[in-house]
């Protein structure tokens, strides 16, 4: 199962390569969580050296999402709620990381739940996220990707 997009779009802000101005994170498998570490830059921060919250909800509703791959039939879905629960400030500098983990499946509605930790030390917890996503329909993905053939291609394959 291939997570991250290595497709001719790659402009997600989160997972883009091809996204100067994005997170670029990049993800793996490790047991039956998803994991991506995540360094912070200097454009991240709110507050003088602590990380913006949008940018934390945004490595959450990224690796949440992810989640519907490890589902009995996976799908690339789309956000319907997330929550964050910010434990502590982020501070700019530390390499961070995101674990998350599938916690229910009904259909096509997923929900899952990660934490961020420093990937130094994934006892300090910084925030915890939740969220129900739902995978997308055939149609939808048609629409979505109607002119990023091989981006549709990578999309079928890893359902």
């Amino acid at each position: 199962m291939e997570l991250n997009d290595n497709t001719d779009y790659q402009r997600c802000y989160a997972c883009g390569q091809n996204n100067p101005y994005g997170l670029q994170m990049l993800f793996r498998l490790d047991g039956d969580t998803i994991v991506s570490d995540f360094q912070p830059r200097e454009e991240h921060q709110g507050f003088p050296g602590i990380i913006h919250g949008g940018i934390i909800a945004t490595i959450f509703d990224e690796a949440l999402n992810r989640t519907s791959m490890l589902a009995d039939q996976p799908a690339w879905s789309m956000t319907g709620r997330l929550e964050v629960r910010y434990r502590r400030y982020v501070p700019y500098g530390p390499l961070l990381r995101v674990r998350s983990r599938l916690t229910t499946q009904r259909g096509r509605m997923l929900q899952a739940h990660a934490t961020l930790t420093y990937a130094d030390d994934e006892n300090m917890l910084l925030a915890e996220g939740q969220g129900s996503f739902m995978g997308l329909k055939q149609e939808q993905l048609d629409e979505v990707m109607k002119d990023y053939p091989r981006m549709r291609a990578f999309f079928e394959n890893q359902a």
